[in-house]
């Protein structure tokens, strides 16, 4: 399988960053490389049992730059970044679904879905839906939404699923 170099340059950050988690008790939540305006950021997401504070993002800034002037592997400029993921946060990988069992989640489709909604269950098209992540596959998720006791979606026609920020 061949990598962009975008997903090289992801890749390599996670693996840099691995004993720099276990070492501290944190978790890589996620490593993106993305463009934003006319600027590239490298940008980690870290957390840990009880939340990340920003004492914790400052060590492992400092840490990981330094470990990127001895090992840089990126030839255009960029910044480097260490943020919590948020309330909101999206969930990609595995351990990110089975963390979130049981939790409320927003589910945006790639094109819009017929759904049965309403007491009369007319379908209509929608192109998101929320309710609570009841399972995941490597290739299905399932929620309960008011209208759907066990409502099976398949991963690749999901953009993004993120925890619902209920205020």
């Amino acid at each position: 399988m061949h990598l962009t170099k975008r997903e090289e340059y992801e890749a390599r950050a996670e693996k840099m960053l691995e004993p720099l988690m276990e070492e501290n008790g944190f978790e890589l939540v996620d490593v993106e490389y993305v463009k934003e305006a006319s600027q590239w950021y490298l940008r980690a997401y870290v957390d840990k049992e009880g939340g990340i504070t920003l004492d914790d993002c400052e060590l492992v800034n400092r840490a990981w730059s330094d470990m990127m002037d001895k090992d840089d592997f990126i030839s255009e400029a960029y910044v480097l970044e260490v943020s919590s993921p948020g309330l909101g946060r999206q969930l990609k990988k595995d351990k990110d679904f089975k963390r979130s069992i049981g939790e409320e989640v927003d589910v945006h489709f790639y094109q819009g879905r017929k759904l049965p909604v309403g007491r009369n269950g007319k379908e209509v098209s929608v192109k998101e839906l929320t309710g609570v992540l009841l399972a995941y596959t490597p290739d299905t998720i399932t929620v309960e939404t008011e209208f759907s006791p066990e409502y099976e979606i398949m991963r690749k026609e999901i953009s993004s699923v993120k925890l619902t920020i209920n205020f």
